[in-house]
């Protein structure tokens, strides 16, 4: 592909695409192949304050629409996705590296967010009850007014939707700053909000990096920040929030723990955990980390080597794709390198992948550990590496997924329901599973982990009603009407005298 050919990604401000005022370009590379596929253009703070002006122009519009006319317009944008998945799928696959059937997946997980934003008007209906004699509460929920939501590379359409689409619903107006790695996507997706009829500024995306993320952080005029990310940055962006006085909802990164005992599935078990730790190569917050054996286990063991073992590299369905970058990849290896150095056994080496190959790429690794002291059972990899050590009792289990500083997701595999309700209370985590390695909670139940997952950095959880909640105001109103005398009985005819008249 020539230079001429490459295609330069620009703002979406003001309906229109739109020129950042620096002339700098990050170049945006294909993970499979490594070949140069866009160029994006980087904004500054001069580009955020074009950003909020827009939104601001649009707001007061926006939010005096019905609920039902704004629900009337995300209806029209669900159809649009879907009738462009292949197309939001194809663009997945490209950018990210995903295979086609995670990438269409991840679209159809999008659009139930979108989904369930167009009932947003019966959801947001306040409650109304009589307090005391003839005093009457009441409560309206209100937008907030123009809002900002970060989102990271590792799903492109998805975590875009977990915010955006019920932020719209709420009567608010979002400005959106994509992952610099994958900015295509929602460059398609900003098409298809002005098709569904969107107004101009109710939905802007803002590319960039460090200096575009700080300029949405200090921007006067904006509400509210969600942000989706490593929990380093997650914690200064939750900080430089607060000090500007913005409602702030910032995800960090996870550690998730499966435990297995000795009755559980080995066949299903085995599949499923192998889908958890290395789908989408391991490049999202829920995949499984850390796999905690109760007692020996073998056969679940020699099957999960097994599968793992048989997944092929590629992007067609059931093989597994490359990492989204260079730096990423480097610091997978360093953590497998590290951890053989210091005695782990490697059941799994997805290293040979990495070897004279164009792209980014990294195998299913399985490492097996007689300590729970080394840093891959302690830290976020971030990649298809599946870490397991082996303990006697449950209680020995319960206490290395209480001690993780991060607790998102925990799931237990067992075949006796007695023994699942044993755990999940001792779980630290905010999301359980009961055999499935991939927790996650759909609408309306809401999204997000306990710890520096999230609650150390945000108040509210994501999607479903923490997203509803995260993104409006409640009014309250309480009333009370003086008591009125009935009329007398000589006063009706002069009332229907003046009723005839209406």
């Amino acid at each position: 592909m020539s230079v001429e050919e490459i295609e330069e990604i620009y703002n979406f401000v003001g309906g229109a695409f739109t020129k950042s005022s620096s002339n700098d370009f990050l170049d945006v590379h294909a993970p499979a192949s490594g070949e140069l596929i866009a160029r994006v253009n980087v904004s500054n703070m001069s580009d955020v304050t074009t950003a909020v002006l827009a939104a601001q122009s649009a707001q007061v519009e926006w939010a005096s629409l019905t609920n039902m006319k704004r629900s009337k317009i995300m209806f029209k944008f669900r159809e649009l996705v879907e009738r462009d998945t292949d197309e939001l799928s194809a663009l997945i696959v490209q950018e990210h590296g995903k295979n086609f059937a995670e990438a269409r997946a991840e679209v159809a997980k999008g659009n139930e967010t979108v989904e369930w934003a167009c009932g947003m008007p019966s959801l947001m209906a306040g409650r109304r009850t009589e307090v005391s004699k003839g005093v009457v509460c009441y409560d309206v929920r209100e937008p907030l007014g123009v809002v900002v939501s970060i989102v990271p590379f590792n799903f492109p359409f998805m975590v875009p939707m977990w915010t955006v689409p019920i932020a719209l619903a709420a009567g608010n107006c979002v400005i959106l700053k994509p992952s610099e790695k994958v900015p295509l996507t929602m460059n398609k997706t900003a098409k298809l909000m002005a098709e569904a009829g969107v107004p101009p500024g109710v939905f802007q995306i803002i590319h960039g990096t460090k200096d575009a993320v700080n300029g949405l952080c200090d921007a006067p005029g904006l509400r509210a920040v969600t942000f989706v990310g490593s929990s380093l940055v997650a914690e200064l962006v939750a900080k430089r929030c607060r000090a500007n006085g913005k409602r702030v909802l910032a995800m960090g990164g996870a550690k998730n723990h499966l435990v297995a005992l000795e009755d559980c599935d080995t066949n299903g078990a085995a599949k499923d955990i192998v889908a958890s730790f290395a789908g989408c190569a391991g490049q999202r917050c829920m995949a499984a980390s850390v796999l905690v054996l109760v007692g020996e286990c073998k056969d679940l063991m020699a099957k999960v080597v097994e599968h793992a073992s048989a997944l092929q590299k590629g992007q067609e369905k059931g093989q597994m794709g490359p990492i989204i970058d260079a730096a990423s990849k480097a610091r997978i290896l360093g953590y497998i390198n590290g951890a053989v150095e210091r005695g782990a056994k490697c059941l799994v080496d997805g290293r040979s992948w990495a070897k004279d190959t164009p792209g980014h790429w990294v195998g299913p690794t399985v490492l097996f550990f007689d300590s729970v002291d080394d840093p891959c059972l302690r830290e976020e990899i971030f990649g298809p590496v599946l870490s397991v050590v082996r303990v006697d009792t449950w209680q020995k289990a319960v206490d290395i997924e209480n001690s993780s500083p991060f607790g998102n997701a925990a799931s237990i595999y067992t075949s006796v329901g007695a023994h699942a309700e044993w755990f999940t209370p001792r779980f630290a985590a905010g999301m359980i599973g009961v055999n499935i390695g991939v927790p996650v909670p759909r609408e309306p139940f809401s999204f997000g982990g306990h710890a520096n997952s999230v609650s150390k950095f945000g108040d509210f959880d994501v999607t479903g009603d923490g997203a509803m909640e995260f993104f409006t105001n409640r009014r309250k109103v309480t009333t009370k009407w003086t008591k009125i005398d009935r009329p007398t009985e000589g006063d009706c005819t002069d009332h229907a005298n003046f009723a005839g008249q209406m």
